[in-house]
Order: structure tokens, then sequence, then C-alpha cells
């Protein structure tokens, strides 16, 4: 399906010479041709591209019509950067809602819940946003100094799945074990029931980053086919593939509220490898994917925000170019998704917050709180960090 969201047509006739210039979108990629340009005629051509950039925001959306999800660009990026805190190595500030990446679009977010599972460098939490009104969960990814040797680790290791009516499905044992075999899957679970008996019940989203994504993805599911919520939704960010064809036939059924940001030329959409001549081993991402990608020369950069079409390996998104890039692994909609203490699992935390929480005889800790007590309040009762590997 060809998509056009413009098609500018300019003839100019100078001297006897005529200049065409035309530029057009559509569902493969973007191309830009041009034909025999002086220099006046080329200040022209940019003033012209210019007007056109300032009408429309410098932002380009591709649509396709179809019944899978709307994609949200303000939804995006908010929940962009609740992918991002999750990352904070300061536990204080994380559990306050205080920390530096705490203070935007998600300003007011109740947090209820963090987990931190030290044993495998996991972290999550739970809270309620008023924009959008629903309860977020947010998965930590994978920290950035051990990316390059886990993005060597990530291929095969499928695992049969233990859900009802997915005998034929199989997903990624790591995935599938960082999810349900830590302290992060009972940690959720009771602060989602704790969050609905005092907001009611309202709807829950599911985000993460990277390995956070396929977590979150497992999230979405347990909580949709275990937990029988039917209102959730989950929306990831540079999330790797998780589960062979029958997995993501059947997860674009149970969860059809699903989107999957991808990045240029992130490498990790594109791991484990996908094999269209193994389809039913193969890993295969399910839908709907959006690919962020720019276009342009120089200066005149525009961002185009490309919905893909429903298959999940749609070849004219992130599939049309090499998965060869980290840099575009930890930065979307400009927002880093990175960790603030890079090259460990070391936390910070306040000695009042670290007696407050429970720690198991593994190490991992899980602080909650009473959705009652105002967050003003409780940022105010804890200061005084301290180190804690």
């Amino acid at each position: 399906m060809r998509f056009s969201p413009f098609k500018l047509l300019a003839f100019w006739n100078v001297n006897a010479n005529l200049f065409v210039f035309r530029s057009f979108f559509n569902s493969t990629s973007t191309h830009f041709r041009w034909f025999s340009m002086g220099k006046t005629r080329w200040l022209i051509l940019v003033t012209c591209l210019c007007m056109f950039a300032f009408s429309d925001c410098r932002e380009l959306k591709a649509r396709h019509k179809s019944n899978l999800p709307e994609y949200n660009h303000t939804l995006a990026t908010i929940l962009v950067e609740y992918a991002s805190a999750v990352y904070m190595s300061d536990l204080t500030q994380l559990f306050t809602w205080t920390c530096s990446r705490c203070d935007d679009l998600t300003k007011g977010f109740e947090i209820i819940e963090l987990v931190v599972d030290i044993e495998h460098c996991l972290q999550a939490f739970v809270g309620v946003a008023e924009d959008p009104h629903a309860i977020i969960i947010a998965f930590r990814g994978t920290n950035e100094r051990s990316l390059q040797n886990w993005i060597e680790d990530l291929y095969w290791k499928q695992h049969e799945i233990n859900y009802p009516g997915m005998d034929d499905a199989m997903v990624h044992r790591g995935f599938y074990t960082a999810y349900h075999n830590t302290t992060i899957r009972p940690a959720i679970l009771d602060a989602v029931e704790r969050a609905k008996k005092f907001y009611g019940d309202i709807q829950i989203i599911v985000t993460g980053h990277s390995m956070g994504g396929a977590m979150a993805s497992f999230c979405g599911l347990d909580l949709t086919v275990n937990q029988h919520e039917n209102n959730v939704q989950v929306m990831t960010f540079g999330q790797p593939r998780v589960g062979n064809a029958a997995f993501s036939s059947l997860y674009s059924k149970l969860i059809p509220n699903t989107i999957r940001i991808t990045n240029d030329h992130d490498i990790v959409p594109h791991l484990p490898p996908y094999y269209h001549y193994l389809p039913q081993k193969t890993y295969r991402h399910f839908p709907r994917e959006v690919w962020l990608y720019n276009v342009g020369l120089g200066s005149l950069i525009y961002g185009v925000e490309k919905i893909c079409d429903g298959s999940g390996e749609d070849p004219s998104c992130s599939r049309s170019v090499s998965g060869n890039s980290i840099t575009d692994h930890l930065v979307y909609y400009g927002v880093n998704l990175a960790s603030d203490a890079p090259g460990s699992c070391r936390i910070v935390m306040d000695p009042y917050v670290q007696n407050t929480g429970i720690r198991d005889s593994r190490g991992n800790f899980i602080w909650s709180r009473d959705p009652a007590t105002p967050l003003l309040k409780l940022s105010r009762e804890f200061d005084n960090p301290i180190n804690v590997d």
C-alpha cells in the first residue's frame, strides 16, 4: 500500500530550461529527485521547503487505515518519559517522584510500588497518572554498558509458554524468566490490585524500553490472561522480538491495543533474528509497529512517524534498513533511555527508605506506598541518601 502525505510539484521555466522538482513519500522509503539547479533555484527550493516545514510542524505522519490500534503521538511522548525514569538509580528520588526525569510530562505521578531485583539487575515501578488517567507499569531495560554482551546472547533459547491455548507458542526463555521467575511479577500484581481498590477499575498501561519492553509485553499478557484484566494497553520502545509466529498471532488477538515504537537503525528490534524461511521456529514481532526515522538534507531534517501494517514484520518499516546502531537504541523522541549510573546495578537510597522497604534473603527490595499517602508528605521525610551496592 503506497502512502503519500504530500506531493509537491513545481515548475520553473528559466531561459527555456525547464526545472522540475518533485518530492514524495511512500510506504517503502522517501525519495528526493532534483534536476539542474542553479544557486537561485536552490534558494527558491529551500524557501518552499521551509514554508512547508513550518506549516506542518516539521513532523510527518504516515497513516494506514485498518482495525489495528491507533497510534497516539502525545501518549507516546508521555510514556517514553516513564520508560526513561525507571532507569534512575536514586531510589529515594524515584520513589518520591522527585527525580530529574520525573518533572516534565509525568509530573504529578503517584508512585505506589518500586521493586528492585538486585540479583538479576531488574527494576520496575507501578503508579497512577492523572493524564492519561491510568495505572502505569514501567520496566527498566538493560544497562547500556552490558548492552553489547546482551545483544550477542540474544538469539534462540526458545521456551514453551505455559498459558492456556498457546500449545504451539514459543518465547524467549530469558525474557520470560525475567518477568515470571523473579521478584518482579508478584510485586507488580500486588501493586495493581491495591491501586484498583483505591482508584477503581481504570485502564492499565504497561511500558518499557529494550529488555524492559519485552518484560512489559509479558506483563500485559499476564494481566490479560491470568488476572482477567480487560483494559490493558502496551506501548514499548526498542523492544526485541520475544516469541515465534504462533505466539505473535495469539498475542495480537489477546492484547490488540499494543504499539511497538522502533527508531531508525536501532539494532535491538532486529533481534533475535527473523528468518522468513523458518516460519514456525523463527522469532516474529507482533503488531503494531510505529517506525521513527529522519529524512532531509543538511539542516532541513524532518522526523517521520510511520505507522506500519498489521503483520508485525512490515518490510517497509524498520526491516527496510539495517539494524546496526546502538545510538539509535538509546534515544527515543529526544529522551535518554539509559541508566544514570552506567556500568553497574548500584542503587542509591535514603536510610529511612531502606528501612521502610522489604528486603528478601537475596538482597532484593520492594517499597510500597499506601495510595492515600500524599507524595509531598512522603518526599519531605526522605533525605540524606546513602549508596547501596
